[in-house]
């Protein structure tokens, strides 16, 4: 059994291509004779159009068959007219290669041509693949020519690409139509004399235009041939295009009818205004029968859209009506039972009494106002069941053209049961209006920051950190609400906080001339799932803890009275800078200060006038050093400058020198002008050992100083 369809399949196969030799030779053979007849080129090619028809009614695995079935019929037929071997293979390649473009380029697109096929579509696809293919065989079959019969390229090139184009939008869809409909390309059954008879009102027409050449009456024919394709469609373009094509093409071989209107024309330009004439009908004709396909097509994509909403809206669990103007509802769904209990008979008239008293006037301006904007409204409210219990309904409503009644609009109504979804929207608010009243009585600012860095939750205490709302903070960016210059320090730990991370880090903000000092902590927020959700942030004020730190750090490394490095600090960056030196090498510069009878003052002019003369002092050494020279109070009157950067000693004479010259001006007190002088040790050494070898060698030029009766400096060099 098997063996006996495959039998009939190769058999059919093998006549279908048998077919299409015939075809093939048949339409070569009259192209040629045609235009050997006038005298002029080819107006319309045949040919090609009945083999792309035929290539697209079939599977892609039968094309070579179909093709070499092709070629050998064009082959035959230049064969039997006496045309060169040489030309005659090559331009039977060229046309393969035309055909093959147009089919190839239309199955991409359409792997399959049926009645559900958008045929606009298929029309724009089908006529730039015959443009690109037209063009390409042009261009080789012009070389060829030029190449073999020494022919004009630009004369060969212009009638093969004006003929084949026009020969495969005419017979290609001639032939398509005719394989895809089969005995319906003739009409429908009952419908063919209706079809015949506006044929052959359409035939006499373009005969009579044709058969005159004193008129130029081309328009005329438009008008039976756009009632043919209009009333018939697909059958009435083929049919109607390809009657008037042949009429056309026997008035331009018998140099008749109105396109010899132009004195001295000659064939070639007749068969010029032929083409232009087909040309321009069929971009007229087409279009209208492949709109009206797609007309037809989408009439059933709407029935049968028509039919499924029925049966979802019959069958669906939401409840969904179609309201007119006037409050009567045209349907209702069969889920009016489930979700009220009342049937749909009782539901089909206004039921206005059935909403919740609190929610009549507000579902009543709702319908208002949908009436006057025409916009999609979504509302809920309450809906009384028939056992007397209120359903929370979420309704929506949009107001759309009536199918039934032209000019008026009525409204689309889709309503489902949340009554479980506001009961708990409602626990869920006074849920979050109890944390709410938690988390603005705590003194931290709290916050819930989505994926997208956008503020979900914002605790009152925002106020005191931003000094913005957290209402108009909830919404937006932390770059929006932060500004571009905080964000930029917080976006890093952002980064972390939405890969997982906790992160906790602190940072300064200025606001209304005052300085904050905040610290953070960034907690990753996740869904039930495991999916991220943003982060947590809590922001505590740790202004006044700063405060205390930097104030017991002031108090730890300065001396109180003049605001001078004090003896440890001095002790710590000391050594810290002698470490430094035994890795360069570099010589260090250490000057020991005391003032001069210092006691004298004290027991003279009392305790706050040398406290005063200190404060002095120190003012002056600080503006006699550089900004990188340590300056500290050792205590008493007893002061020390380390230098790390001096290298010479008439350097560090400068130094010292300048140090006992800022003294020469007298202290100013509120009594008295007092003359104070300074004795300076001063120790340039390299390679020291220790800060007490460094100091002791200071302190012996300290003494030698005084002994040179004070207001001086002496100073020791070692390693220079």
């Amino acid at each position: 059994m098997q063996l006996r369809i495959d039998s009939n399949l190769r058999w059919t196969r093998w006549a279908e291509a048998s077919a299409l030799f015939a075809a093939v030779l048949v339409a070569t053979a009259y192209s040629l004779l045609l235009t050997r007849h006038t005298g002029s080129n080819v107006t319309m090619w045949i040919a090609n159009g009945v083999v792309v028809g035929a290539l697209l009614r079939v599977g892609n695995q039968r094309w070579p068959l179909y093709l070499a079935a092709a070629f050998a019929g064009y082959f035959s037929g230049k064969m039997l007219l006496g045309d060169p071997f040489l030309s005659s293979v090559l331009l039977g390649l060229v046309n393969g290669i035309e055909v093959t473009i147009v089919a190839s380029g239309v199955r991409r697109s359409f792997p399959r041509i049926q009645d559900d096929t958008p045929f606009l579509r298929l029309g724009q696809v089908a006529m730039l693949s015959t443009l690109a293919a037209s063009l390409v065989s042009a261009l080789l079959a012009a070389f060829m020519l030029y190449a073999t019969a020494n022919t004009d390229f630009w004369s060969s090139f212009d009638w093969w690409f004006r003929s084949h184009l026009l020969g495969m939008v005419i017979v290609a869809t001639l032939t398509l139509v005719v394989l895809v409909q089969g005995w319906r390309v003739f009409g429908q059954p009952g419908y063919r004399l209706v079809l015949l008879r506006d044929l052959l009102l359409l035939g006499a027409t373009t005969a009579a235009v044709f058969a005159q050449s004193r008129y130029p009456l081309l328009f005329v024919v438009f008008a039976p041939l756009f009632y043919v394709v209009i009333r018939h469609r697909f059958p009435g373009l083929v049919i109607g295009v390809a009657l008037v094509t042949l009429i056309v093409n026997i008035a331009i071989a018998m140099s008749g009818g109105p396109l010899g209107l132009i004195p001295g024309s000659s064939a070639v330009e007749r068969s010029l205004l032929g083409q232009v004439f087909l040309g321009t009908v069929c971009l007229v004709a087409v279009p209208i029968a492949l709109a009206q396909a797609d007309r037809r097509r989408l009439a059933r994509r709407v029935r049968d859209s028509e039919v499924r909403y029925r049966l979802l809206a019959d069958y669906a669990s939401d409840l969904v009506m179609r309201i007119a103007r006037d409050g009567t509802r045209r349907y209702v769904s069969p889920s009016i039972k489930d979700l009220l209990g009342w049937e749909v008979g009782e539901f089909t008239v206004p039921r206005p009494e059935l909403i919740h008293p609190d929610d009549r006037e507000r579902v009543a301006d709702a319908v208002e106002q949908l009436w006057a904007s025409g916009r999609m409204s979504l509302t809920r409210y309450r809906l009384r069941h028939k056992k007397g219990y209120y359903v929370w309904i979420e309704a929506l409503v949009r107001a759309v053209p009536s199918p039934e009644h032209a000019g008026e609009l009525e409204l689309i109504y889709t309503g489902r049961d949340v009554t479980e979804s506001i009961v708990a929207e409602q626990a869920l608010a006074d849920s979050e209006a109890r944390l709410r009243s938690i988390t603005d009585k705590v003194p931290a600012l709290i916050t819930h920051v989505g994926t997208d860095e956008r503020y979900i939750f914002v605790s009152g205490y925002a106020r005191e950190i931003t000094g913005q709302e957290p209402e108009l903070m909830i919404g937006r960016t932390v770059r929006e609400t932060r500004g571009a210059g905080l964000y930029g320090l917080l976006k890093p730990h952002i980064a972390v906080a939405l890969q997982g991370r906790e992160t906790t880090f602190e940072y300064e903000l200025e606001r209304d001339g005052r300085y904050f000092y905040l610290q953070t902590t960034y907690l990753p927020a996740t869904s039930v799932t495991g999916e991220s959700i943003g982060f947590y942030a809590l922001t505590t004020d740790v202004t006044r803890i700063k405060l205390a730190e930097q104030k017991l750090s002031f108090l730890a490394h300065y001396d109180t009275l003049t605001n001078l490095a004090n003896r440890r600090y001095f002790t710590e960056c000391a050594q810290a800078a002698l470490e430094r030196a035994a890795v360069t090498r570099a010589p260090m510069l250490l000057m020991l200060i005391d003032v001069d009878y210092f006691k004298q003052i004290n027991d003279g002019h009392g305790h706050a006038s040398g406290d005063a003369v200190l404060r002095e002092v120190a003012r002056r050494l600080k503006a006699s050093v550089r900004k990188s020279d340590l300056v500290a109070r050792l205590g008493g009157d007893e002061f020390v400058i380390l230098c790390d950067d001096v290298d010479a000693t008439y350097a560090a004479e400068s130094m010292a020198n300048k140090v006992i010259a800022s003294m020469a001006p007298p202290v100013s007190l509120d009594a008295a002008r007092l003359k104070v002088t300074l004795s300076v040790g001063a120790a340039l050494c390299r390679d020291t050992a220790s800060l007490d070898e460094l100091v002791q060698k200071a302190d012996e030029a300290l003494y030698e100083a005084k002994e040179a009766g004070r207001a001086c400096y002496r100073l020791a060099v070692e390693g220079l």
